[in-house]
Order: structure tokens, then C-alpha cells, then sequence
């Protein structure tokens, strides 16, 4: 099978280095010559400052559906060559700026000149995360949030995940410093689909100590979209999609990079990344490499808190071809991490963590000490996640329409060690195999029609090969095809559109010891959905969305046959073969504001779902606790249920900006989101897992905005304020109320500048400067042991930490 499809990427790229216009692209030279031997198309023009009518250098133009683009120069002035001809929105951005969105129609070579507003904030972004091609942001009628390179390189963050929590409506289950998923307003693990550059990420998400496999610093912009995406996307998207793109092509004529250096003082975190990217005579490419390692993090209850320290090395790239045809990119990715699992173990009598040693051939515990808690690689239980990836991105005219054909190859292999005695031999080993495939014609515009059909779907296979088996071998595959259209109107525009997806499982039988540990079996499932919204502008600062999607979720492989026990989770899981899909209808209404004072962006859902999974304690036969007894160990058993739910809650953000104290920023970001169970559940109707509510308040100011040695000066203090979780799902004592807390944070950037450009970016943070000890509510080492000497259960979060990172840009 991995054969197969290896020959079939083999093939994508012969086809894209023999394609005529790669192989045109080799004998090029002079400006004429390209023009007239390929028949390109070619935009030019300038940019200047609306107000004063000087030319903006480094303000770049860019067209997301054409994946090309140019930066202005000393003159503001740029050309883009090796577009194909058709209707596009083009992106103009400058720092300082309100960007402009306008669709722009090429069918020859075309001058078009911008002039920018200065201003405080840049509300005009464009996204092409759940629609069909590029669309402004308040042209889409689902809630998207964007975070831009600058803002993640600004973050203090241990992974993706934890640097992205802080957006409305966006949480963690976190297990360790190294170990995140992501939460769409109170839904994650297989109901939120992450993408990278296009592909579909799979590896084992299923598992709460099974993060995302993504290089942290390669990350030039996310884009995530809150609400059903099934419509587009297909099984699992019911929360969301987290859209991460890595590969964002370098501007025509021009070879660029970045290197970027972070330490942090709590786990004495070292992280350095780099990229190098070019694009000329329409052959573009990147490459990048990354290596993180940190030590044991402490807090103040906990001391350090034993095995937390990871390590992690990446890299990656791709090469491409951009052309009057359209374009191909080859994209490869390496993701290599090897977390410790923190299991909270402690002695007794000093309540101090314990670590199993080899003493003399036989297994033993003594106390953690010292050199225990130093160096990036991590003790027992651990982790070795390898994640390869290669896909083919590509898109071709086709008479007045445009095809896209994406194909993706990834293999996961996870494997987790647990025994003293046998430390380099895993006792799990999942090998994950996966082909994802994403093809979409782009029918003509159509009196301002914008229709695209679509065919996604992936095949999956995985293997066991090690002595411990949690869930069974299994193949699957998936299909779906989808309509989806959109109009534009003067102030407002329609979407929307119908899918219909069917997956089928095939489960393979399993023998230990003449006893059946896995039955085969064989389940399809079957769903149809589609959404519907608007998007009106009342006015030139005011923006009204509402949209309604069906949402859907076929069981997992974990939730319908899982049968065993590994580290990090602390449970023994069976699966439940009965279950039944997943189903939801989400409504979804919101408005937006945006004046010289103020800036508010206001987002109210409520999402009923049918059949909702959960996992819930099993009860044993005389009462409390069913207990699994393995190698000596009692472990809790837990089981798949499933029932009716209601989700509903809100987003809320806030920015006031007084004029003329452009530089000064009060911003507050509110998120909200309650779950109940139509009916009780052992009395209980709370849903697990739903994050507290949470009010993060910035008071930001931004000054030197043009300064000739220090630039763009930033300093913001901050309060993250994380309200109590009291409505927990405290049946079969599978979760415990939360306290609430605040965080205060401090963040310093700013950029040294010579002759007009930036020589490096410094960004100083501190963050829990108080050293508040707290738990999160999604934290899984929450419920590890109880500590006999303070009374406390779990491990504590992180405590006081201070980071300095520096961003160098490379311009040849």
C-alpha cells in the first residue's frame, strides 16, 4: 500500500517538472521575451499613502486563490507576472494601513494603483478557509478569526496550540507543556479538523496525548473557523477547521528568509527556527527547519514537575511552479518530537515525584532529585512521534473554469515507552497511513456567481506493531461531494450549499493468548449536509452575519473498538461498536463594528447535536469504580455513551482605540460556552470537557510607528482571567469543578532599524508574573494522584516565566 502510494506522488511531480510551463520557465530571459513566449498576464502599478501621497515600500500585493503575489519597492511600485486569466480578490496590506480587498478581473496585462489609509487596525482580511476561493472576512457569514505571523511570533507559547488559545472561542486539552489540542467552543479531539497548507492532518488525534504534528515556527498565518464545516469539509469538522499555512510563496522576484531564536526561563525552553524562500521567472520554493528542547517545568506547589521536558526537530519545504496555465506545488514536511508523560506518581511521605529505575535487573522507584529534572530528553513513559507528509497542490485552467486537484501522502508513527526494564522497546506502536485527496472545478462566474463542485474524501490503514494493542488494525475510507455557491451583492452576499459523505470501517480481528481481544467487524456511515448564511453590510462600519449549518461526525475508530490501556491517560477504554453518527445543527449570528474609536465584533451560536459521544467511568458491580487489573496495576475502566446536547455560548471582543490616541489600545476578548445533555446523565446534565468562561484585558500602546533606529515599540500589560468551571460533568467522578484564577503577563517588541530596514525584531514577555499556582479545567494532569503531604490533586499548570525571542529577516 505505502508503495502505492509513493508511485502515485511520483507521478505528480513528473508531472509538474515536465509541465511545459516549468520546463518554458528554464529558457525565459529578458521581460518581453516571458510575456510574449507564454502568453502571461501581468499586474503592475503603485501604492502610495492616501494621505500624503508618498510611496509605500514593502507593501505587499498578493492573490490567495492564485498563490503569487509582489512587495513594492523604494518607488512603491510592483509587477506580478504568471497569473492566469480570470476573477480574483487581491490583497493589499501594509503595516499601519487598512488593507484593501477588492476583486479584480485580469483577461490581459493591467496597471492598477492603490492608495492606503494609515490606520490603527487592519479589519480587511481575507480568508479561504470554508469557502470555495478567497473572500473577504465580513463577506463570509461564518465566524473566522485570523492570527498573523507577527502575532505568533509575539506569543509565549510552549506548542501551536497553546499560542492559538488565546483567540475567541479557542481552548486547549493539554496534557504537559508539549502535548495540546485544540477546542472549538467547547467541542475538540476528532470534531475539529486541522489543515495544513490545504492537507488534512491525520495522526492519532483521537487520544488526549496525541497533539498536532506541526512545526511551530515554519507557521506563516492561521486562519480558524468557528461553526460546521462539514459542508466543505466532511466528517469531523463539526466544531471547526484550524486552517495552518506553512508554504506561503515568497513575492515574485525576490529571495527572502527569517531566523528566529526563543529561550524561556521556567523549563529553560531553547527554540530556534529558520526558513529561506525565492520566487523568480515563476518558479517558486521554501525550505525551513526548526529544533525545540526544553527541560522540566516547576510551579509553585509542585516544584518541578517531573518528566514534562520534550524535544522536537522539523523540517520541511516545498517547491512549485506558477504560470498563465495555473499553478503546481510539491510539498514535503518532517515532524520528529519525543515528549516525556507526566504520570504524577509521588512518595508518599514527602510527596515529592517518584521515577522508576533498573536497579541491578529489577524494577524500583526512588525519588526524583537533581539531574532528574535537567536535559530535553525525557525519562519513562515517553513518546516518539515521526509524521511524514508529501502532497501535490495544484491548480490548472480548464476552459473559463479552474481546476483543483490537492493529493496528500502522510505517515504517523507513534510509539510509547513505558518499561524500565526494556526502555528502548515500545509497548505501543501505531503506524498510521493516510491518502487524502480534495478535488474542485470552479465552474465561471455567473452574473456574480461563484460556484464550485467538489470531490474530498481519504483512505486510511492502520497497523500495530508493537506488544501492547489499544485499538484494532483497521482500513478506512472516506467520500464525499459537495455544491457549494456564493453571491455578491453591493452591501451583501449569500452562501451556501449540500454534501453528502459516506465512510466506511473495516476492523480487523485480533487473538492474544487463544482469547479474542478484537472482533472484526465491518461500518458504513452515511450523512447529508450543507449550510446557508448572509453577510450585510448596514453601513460603512457596521457588518450583520447569520448562518445555519448541519454538522456531522462519523464514530471513530478509538470510540467503536477500543480495548486496552496506555500511558499519559490514566484509564482502561472499551469501544462500543453500536454507536451511531454524530449530528448537529448550528445557528450562528454575529455583527461587527468598526469605527475610529472602537472596534467590537460580537458572536452568539447555539448548536444542537444528536447522538454526541462521550466517555463516561464505568461503574463496578457492587458500586464505585470498575477497576482493570494490569501488570499488578489498578486502572479505572471507561466507556463511549452517547445523547442528545445543547452547546450554546459567546464571543466577545472589544477594542477601544480614542482618536487621536492612536497608539493606545484597551482590548478585552470575552469567550463563553455552556453544554448540557437534553436529559441527565446520572442526574447530571453538564457535558464534559467544556472550558471556563474567560476574559483576557489588554491595555496596549503602540508607538515609533516610523522610527529611524527603533520601530514599532509595543508594551502591553495584561489580564487573563479564567472564571470558575463549576459546571462539571461529575458523574462516575469523571471530571471535578475548576477554580478560577488570573494571570498577569507583560509583553515588550519592538524592531532595530538601519537605513530604513529592520535588522532584527526583540520580543521580551513575562508571563504569570504573580507565580499564581492553577489548574485548567482541560488539563488532563488535573486528575493525576493526589499529593498525601498537601492534600492537592494533579499537577499544577506552569508558574512564573519570562521569554526573549528575536526575529532576524533575511532580504537577498
Amino acid at each position: 500500500m505505502l508503495n502505492y502510494y509513493i508511485r502515485l506522488f511520483l507521478i505528480s511531480s513528473a508531472v509538474f517538472f515536465l509541465s511545459p510551463g516549468f520546463l518554458k520557465a528554464q529558457h525565459w530571459s529578458g521581460e518581453s521575451t516571458k510575456n510574449n513566449r507564454a502568453g502571461i498576464i501581468s499586474l503592475s502599478g503603485r501604492v502610495t499613502d492616501a494621505l500624503t501621497g508618498e510611496p509605500l515600500q514593502g507593501a505587499s500585493i498578493y492573490f490567495a486563490d492564485a498563490k503569487t503575489g509582489a512587495v513594492t519597492n523604494g518607488k512603491g511600485e510592483y509587477m506580478i507576472r504568471n497569473i492566469a486569466a480570470g476573477n480574483y480578490l487581491i490583497e493589499v496590506s501594509s503595516v499601519g494601513y487598512t488593507s484593501i480587498s477588492e476583486h479584480i478581473v485580469l483577461g490581459g496585462d493591467i496597471q492598477r494603483d492603490f492608495s492606503m489609509q494609515p490606520s490603527v487596525l487592519e479589519n480587511e482580511g481575507i480568508t479561504v478557509t470554508g469557502v470555495s476561493t478567497a473572500t473577504k472576512i465580513k463577506r463570509t457569514p461564518t465566524p473566522v478569526t485570523i492570527v498573523s505571523k507577527k502575532e505568533l511570533t509575539m506569543a509565549v507559547a510552549d506548542n501551536l496550540v497553546d499560542a492559538l488559545s488565546k483567540s475567541p472561542g479557542i481552548s486547549q486539552i493539554a496534557t504537559g507543556p508539549s502535548i495540546s489540542k485544540p477546542v472549538i467552543r467547547g467541542l475538540g479531539y476528532n470534531r475539529v479538523v486541522v489543515l495544513n497548507d490545504g492537507i488534512r492532518q491525520e495522526g492519532q488525534q483521537w487520544g488526549d496525548e496525541h497533539g498536532i504534528e506541526i512545526d511551530e515556527y515554519s507557521v506563516q498565518k492561521v486562519e480558524i473557523l468557528k461553526g460546521p464545516a462539514s459542508l466543505i469539509y466532511g466528517s469531523d469538522a463539526m466544531a471547526g477547521v484550524i486552517n495552518i499555512l506553512t508554504n506561503v510563496p515568497a513575492a515574485e522576484g525576490t529571495i527572502k528568509g527569517n531566523v528566529t531564536a526563543n529561550y524561556q526561563t521556567n523549563n529553560r525552553l531553547r527554540g530556534f527556527g529558520a526558513n529561506l524562500a525565492g520566487n523568480k521567472n515563476g518558479i517558486n520554493w521554501n525550505v525551513y527547519g526548526s529544533f525545540k528542547g526544553a527541560e522540566d517545568y516547576k510551579n509553585k506547589y509542585d516544584g518541578y514537575v517531573f518528566n514534562s521536558k520534550f524535544n522536537e526537530k522539523n523540517i520541511g519545504g516545498y517547491i512549485g511552479y506558477n504560470g498563465s496555465w495555473g499553478y503546481s506545488h510539491i510539498i514535503v514536511s518532517s515532524f520528529d518530537q519525543e515528549p516525556g508523560l507526566i504520570e504524577g506518581d509521588r512518595d508518599e511521605l514527602t510527596g515529592k515525584f517518584i521515577r522508576e529505575i533498573n536497579n541491578n535487573g529489577n524494577a524500583a522507584t526512588r525519588i526524583a532529585e537533581g539531574s532528574d529534572f535537567r536535559g530535553i530528553h525525557p525519562d519513562l513513559p515517553r513518546q516518539r512521534i515521526r509524521h511524514f507528509k508529501v502532497a501535490a497542490d495544484n491548480r490548472f485552467n480548464v476552459g473559463n473554469g479552474k481546476l483543483s486537484v490537492n493529493l496528500g501522502f502522510q505517515n504517523n508513527k507513534r510509539k510509547e515507552f513505558a518499561d524500565v526494564m526494556e526502555p528502548d522497546t515500545p509497548e505501543l506502536y501505531f503506524d498510521l497511513n493516510t491518502f487524502t485527496y480534495n478535488i474542485q472545478y470552479h465552474l465561471p462566474d455567473n452574473s456574480k456567481w461563484k460556484t464550485a463542485t467538489g470531490l474530498t474524501g481519504m483512505q486510511q490503514s492502520n497497523t500495530n506493531k508493537a506488544e501492547e494493542v489499544l485499538i484494532p488494525a483497521y482500513h478506512l475510507f472516506d467520500a464525499g461531494a459537495f455544491v457549494y455557491t456564493q453571491r455578491n451583492y453591493d452591501r451583501f452576499t449569500i452562501s451556501g450549499g449540500i454534501r453528502f459523505d459516506n465512510r466506511s470501517i473495516n476492523s480487523k480481528k485480533l487473538e492474544e493468548e487463544d482469547e479474542t481481544k478484537f472482533e472484526a467487524f465491518t461500518r458504513s456511515f452515511s450523512n447529508v449536509s450543507g449550510s446557508a448564511g448572509i453577510s450585510y453590510e448596514a453601513g460603512k462600519t457596521t457588518t450583520l452575519k447569520l448562518n445555519i449549518a448541519r454538522g456531522f461526525r462519523a464514530p471513530g475508530i478509538a470510540e467503536l473498538a477500543s480495548n486496552g490501556t496506555h500511558e499519559g491517560t490514566n484509564r482502561y477504554e472499551y469501544g462500543d461498536r453500536d454507536l451511531r453518527s454524530e449530528t448537529s445543527l448550528q445557528t450562528d449570528i454575529g455583527a461587527e463594528i468598526n469605527t475610529e474609536h472602537l472596534s467590537l465584533h460580537a458572536t452568539g451560536f447555539v448548536n444542537a447535536i444528536d447522538h454526541f459521544i462521550f466517555y463516561r467511568k464505568l461503574s463496578g458491580v457492587n458500586g464505585g469504580d470498575s477497576l482493570v487489573h494490569v501488570d499488578g496495576d489498578e486502572i479505572t475502566a471507561f466507556t463511549f455513551s452517547q445523547a442528545g446536547a445543547l452547546l450554546y455560548g459567546a464571543e466577545l471582543y472589544m477594542d477601544i482605540h480614542p482618536h487621536p490616541l492612536d497608539w493606545l489600545h484597551f482590548e478585552n476578548t470575552f469567550s463563553y460556552v455552556r453544554g448540557r445533555f437534553n436529559q441527565p446523565v446520572e442526574g447530571i446534565r453538564n457535558i464534559p470537557f467544556i472550558p471556563a468562561a474567560r476574559l483576557i484585558t489588554q491595555l496596549k500602546g503602540e508607538f515609533l510607528k516610523k522610527g529611524k533606529r527603533i520601530g514599532n515599540l509595543s508594551i502591553t500589560a495584561e489580564l487573563d482571567n479564567t472564571f470558575r468551571q463549576s459546571k462539571a460533568f461529575t458523574a462516575y467522578n469523571t471530571e471535578t469543578p475548576t477554580k478560577g484564577y488570573t494571570l498577569l503577563n507583560v509583553f515588550i517588541g519592538a524592531d532595530v532599524i538601519h537605513h530604513k530596514k529592520t535588522l532584527f525584531s526583540v520580543y521580551v514577555a513575562g508571563n504569570n508574573l504573580t507565580d499564581i499556582a492553577y489548574q485548567s479545567h482541560l488539563s488532563r494532569l488535573k486528575y493525576t494522584d493526589v499529593n498525601e503531604v498537601t492534600g492537592k490533586e494533579g499537577v499544577f499548570n506552569m508558574g512564573r516565566n519570562f521569554s526573549i525571542k528575536i526575529n532576524v529577516p533575511l532580504l537577498f
